[in-house]
């Protein structure tokens, strides 16, 4: 009886310095898989390092390899979305390769799918140690707004990091969504899941690709991805300055009849017609950010474009 096949997914970036680090840590532990065959798929996001030869070296010495390489950055969304697009396996794995998600936690994943019958396991952070305090502060204040204005299942500390079987990843790759928010997407598709729980890992080497103002993009994104609060929020917005607006003017009118017109509060009033000015450009920018995104899902454009590929 033939093996059913686990695809590993693995989106890298000018990751030359984890790769082997990676592969040799993973190898390690699939061995106590032995029901599956596992494949590995690297997602080459247009490294401009030597990742990509990297892995052709892996490859030449075991041929359960493949990697797709695109024609440039299209980003880690796109990446994991062509990972699993390609992926064929009765089973599919996401991880990073610099070894924050732990290799060691794929056999309880797979055990919790095969024998307790949950369609996928995904794995979560209860610590950040290591990450700047501003940026985790960030990151919490992010997954506490999300959750409470959307209906994504969003976990704190959620990882892209989980073990899937098929009908999930048949759900994910139906969504052709152009403006992708993978951690958004994972979570409003449903199905049986599990969460495991893990310490946090630092980088086994390299240097992180998500700078603070990258992070703050990809979390707006996120928002916009899944929720219209803001649209409403401009709205009410608008809605209570009209008000104080109209209330203003019947007291003038008041004032202005009982002590006559004394040309007085100049500053004042400039101040306010400035406050007033940037909650309306406020107000206008959360509006063309969401015209933005049907602007560019308009367009349809493919989501990544590869260059080469062997699988």
């Amino acid at each position: 009886m033939d093996k059913e096949t686990l695809n590993i997914v693995v989106p890298v970036y000018n990751e030359e310095k984890t790769i082997d680090l990676f592969f040799t840590e993973t190898e390690k532990v699939i061995r106590e898989i032995s029901e599956l065959e596992v494949d590995y798929l690297f997602v080459d996001d247009g490294s401009q390092d030597s990742t990509l030869e990297k892995i052709k070296k892996l490859q030449e010495q075991n041929p359960h390899v493949h990697y797709l390489s695109f024609s440039r950055n299209f980003g880690k969304e796109a990446a994991i979305y062509a990972g699993l697009e390609y992926a064929s396996g009765e089973y599919v794995a996401i991880m990073d390769c610099d070894l924050q998600d732990p290799p060691a936690l794929l056999p309880e994943m797979y055990r919790l799918i095969a024998e307790e019958n949950y369609d996928c396991v995904r794995c979560r952070r209860v610590s950040r140690k290591g990450e700047p305090i501003i940026r985790s502060l960030c990151a919490r204040l992010f997954y506490k707004i999300i959750n409470k204005i959307s209906k994504a299942d969003i976990v704190d500390g959620a990882r892209d990091f989980q073990f899937m079987n098929r009908k999930v990843v048949d759900a994910i790759v139906s969504m052709k969504e152009y403006n992708r928010f993978s951690k958004g997407i994972f979570g409003w598709v449903g199905f049986k899941k599990k969460w495991l729980e893990y310490e946090n890992v630092e980088r086994v080497a390299g240097e992180t690709k998500w700078s603070i103002w990258k992070l703050f993009h990809y979390a707006f994104d996120g928002i916009v991805a899944f929720s219209t609060v803001p649209l409403t929020f401009s709205s009410y917005v608008g809605l209570l300055f009209f008000m104080i607006a109209f209330i203003m003017i019947i007291v003038i009118i008041v004032k202005t009849l009982v002590f006559g017109d004394p040309v007085a509060g100049w500053p004042s009033l400039a101040c306010i017609v400035i406050f007033v000015s940037g909650i309306q450009l406020f107000c206008m920018g959360i509006l063309g950010q969401y015209m933005a995104k049907t602007y560019l899902e308009s367009k349809n454009r493919p989501i990544y474009i590869i260059n080469e590929k062997d699988i």
